[in-house]
């Protein structure tokens, strides 16, 4: 029997190519990509511009997918601040299209947002708290959300934070972390800035559990823990025994010209979890995976990519 499929666009992306590897095995995966196209078993890509709703209905009518996965996306805040246009067109814009597509042909969607929406001043912000976006990035992220739930109602928004394997040319925040450690060079972490991290792994399984589901709307799909940049660092180093003296106590305050971003981005995943009716593990528990996934081969495979 053929297995069901799946497109993820920006399939070149850390998060598309985790989600690859975590669905392969249940799902056929097409990797929707504009310029650059990993390959990735247990993947076929795709090019697709996004720009062109045209194209996206063919898309869906060519591949029928049981669920499109929009991971494509300009995440660099300071790269928003410098050109707001383009962030704009690429983070709202091009959602609204898949959103607009994926509505005329009955076609579910996971929209992927971010945790970069509010203000900072307070932890745990639940889905309701109002956002309050502090730069450009953000804003479009939220102006997206608007955008995709108007045109397709249906819609599953995520709100995350993820960490995982990276590739030859996108490390994760883990990544860097890992690499700098491992060869002895100092990193400088934030102690006041706060988050709520998710490994990609857990993120991709909770969103098809919340498909599974039929829920839509807007989840806060993180960790249950609120840690500093540093505090995450440290763990990571903990369990992968390696030698945390190279990581060392950073600031916000102390890095300059830097685009104002919120200094709490914590997320309560209290509503995701009466949903699907689970923790997603603590943080020891999904860092341990991580490490798991290199012994597995998987790191190595994404790093060649």
């Amino acid at each position: 029997m053929a297995k069901p499929r799946i497109i993820i666009t920006g399939g070149s992306g850390l998060l598309a190519v985790n989600w690859c590897a975590t669905m392969r095995d249940r799902f056929d995966v097409v990797l929707a990509f504009h310029e650059r196209m990993p390959a990735l078993a247990g993947s076929v890509g795709h090019v697709l511009d996004l720009s062109s709703r045209v194209q996206i209905q063919a898309a869906l009518d060519e591949f029928e997918p049981q669920a499109v996965i929009h991971a494509a996306g300009c995440t660099s805040v300071e790269g928003c601040e410098k050109a707001p246009e383009l962030a704009r067109h690429v983070n709202v814009e091009l959602a609204e299209n898949v959103a607009w597509a994926c509505a005329s042909r009955a076609t579910p969607l996971v929209h992927i947002s971010t945790d970069h929406l509010f203000a900072g001043d307070r932890p745990m912000a639940t889905e309701e708290t109002p956002v309050a976006p502090q730069n450009v990035y953000g804003a479009t992220k939220a102006e997206a959300e608007v955008r995709v739930a108007k045109v397709c109602p249906e819609a599953l928004i995520i709100r995350t934070n993820f960490y995982g394997w990276g590739t030859s040319y996108r490390q994760s925040f883990s990544d860097a972390i890992i690499g700098a450690v491992r060869q002895g060079r100092r990193i400088s972490l934030f102690d006041d800035v706060y988050y709520t991290p998710i490994l990609a792994e857990s993120l991709i399984e909770t969103s098809h559990a919340l498909l599974e589901r039929g829920a839509s709307g807007v989840f806060n799909v993180v960790g249950s823990e609120r840690l500093t940049k540093l505090q995450f660092g440290l763990m990571l180093a903990e369990v992968f025994a390696l030698d945390a003296s190279p990581i060392h106590r950073g600031a916000i305050a102390d890095v300059p010209n830097l685009v104002a971003r919120p200094r709490d981005m914590s997320l309560s995943n209290e509503k995701v979890r009466s949903v699907i009716g689970q923790d997603v593990g603590s943080v020891k528990d999904q860092l341990a995976r991580l490490r798991q996934q290199a012994l597995s081969g998987l790191a190595s495979e994404l790093e060649i990519l």
